[in-house]
């Protein structure tokens, strides 16, 4: 069984923002294999199903990003999923916009709700991949990632997520995930 984890922030006034990155990687997964509907269970939405023989559960944690741990711990257990059969996904303001990482394993590196994650799991054994949402050149943190992506930069996590969506299936399919470092450029209008 693999478990994936999208991390974001529940409620429509956080749909669109790049906090929401992860929600937004398994929304486009989900889309793309008209999978459906979203359940409630283990303080998230989830949905369970396979993919050619390979069983899986996708979960948006309904906690808040900070402790995305409780949810995603609770629903690894209940499913018996270990460490390694695990993708976290989320956004990462160390990474341009659109741009993404890959690891197998390794720290939370200040990611509050990976930080949550690595402590209610036990350990930082489980795979994860990263959005890029950059940091603003001026302003507050807070109000970039909580705020509405809008022109480039919605484009930019729009096909990011799309590519994130493409990594699942392979992480999910027990195939190499293929992104070690990979920048998205808008499309030309």
């Amino acid at each position: 069984m693999r478990l994936v984890c999208g991390l974001g922030n529940p409620g429509q006034e956080y749909e669109g923002t790049p906090h929401n990155a992860g929600f937004l990687a398994l929304d486009k997964f989900a889309e793309r294999l008209k999978l459906g509907p979203w359940k409630l269970g283990h303080q998230g939405l989830l949905i369970k199903d396979n993919l050619e023989g390979s069983p899986f559960v996708l979960l948006k944690p309904q906690t808040f990003m900070n402790r995305s741990g409780q949810s995603l711990s609770a629903c690894a257990r209940f499913f018996k999923v270990e460490l390694a059969d695990i993708l976290v996904v989320s956004d990462d303001l160390d990474l341009e916009t659109g741009r993404l990482r890959y690891r197998q394993k390794g720290g939370h590196g200040g990611h509050n709700g990976l930080k949550d994650i690595i402590a209610h799991l036990g350990g930082d054994g489980f795979e994860r991949l990263r959005i890029g949402i950059g940091r603003p050149q001026k302003g507050n943190v807070t109000g970039h990632v909580l705020g509405k992506a809008k022109g480039e930069s919605k484009e930019l996590l729009e096909l990011a997520a799309n590519e994130a969506a493409e990594q699942i299936k392979n992480f999910i399919g027990h195939k190499p995930v293929h992104i070690e470092s990979k920048t998205l450029e808008a499309p030309c209008p």
